[in-house]
């Protein structure tokens, strides 16, 4: 019998100890936007990455770390927007945003979503929040199905690894039967 997400969340923030406990108040929005985020994964979705240009180094982070070779698990289908892309920084307007997001849904055949970490005003999350399925790090920024964080949070970088962390426990946790993303 597989946990409770949001249970199984509090639980593996309360483990880290008080290092995450930042991240208890905002269980509940973590544990609905994360949970929705993993079942696409589990249904095969490939993950578009989408970051704002402070946090390229996350970006490359997660790109290395989610299929590292030390895990045991099978690879997740992940790909960053600039090398779909390559000139994605220049995309303005919603014309040219249409061509693209048609040229990923043909090559992707819908079987993708957006995961967006940056801020809410930023060009570059526009073609994720045209999507409802899009999964979202959103600074400064209330939007739905989006864990919010503020950008002047002096730890805001460590804040995002610890994220990423817990994100990557939730990733096995779900792929292993301990919990169901669903519940």
């Amino acid at each position: 019998m597989s946990a409770d997400f949001a249970q199984w969340s509090l639980d593996a923030i309360r483990e880290e100890g008080a290092s995450l406990s930042w991240l208890e108040e905002q269980r509940f929005e973590w544990s609905k936007t994360t949970a929705y985020a993993l079942e696409q994964v589990l249904a095969g979705k490939t993950i578009i990455l989408i970051v704002d240009e402070k946090r390229k180094w996350l970006e490359n982070y997660i790109l290395t770390s989610i299929n590292s070779v030390s895990l045991e698990r099978p690879l997740i289908p992940i790909i960053s927007i600039d090398s779909i892309y390559t000139h994605y920084n220049s995309v303005s307007g919603g014309e040219m945003i249409d061509i693209i997001d048609d040229m990923i849904a043909l090559s992707y055949k819908n079987d993708y979503f957006f995961w967006y970490i940056g801020k809410g005003d930023d060009k570059r999350s526009d073609i994720a929040k045209r999507k409802d399925e899009s999964y979202f790090w959103i600074f400064d920024e209330d939007f739905n199905n989006a864990f919010t964080l503020r950008s002047y949070d002096s730890v805001l970088d460590i804040k995002l690894l610890q994220l990423y962390r817990l994100f990557d426990a939730s990733l096995n946790a779900t792929m292993f039967g301990e919990v169901d993303a669903s519940s």
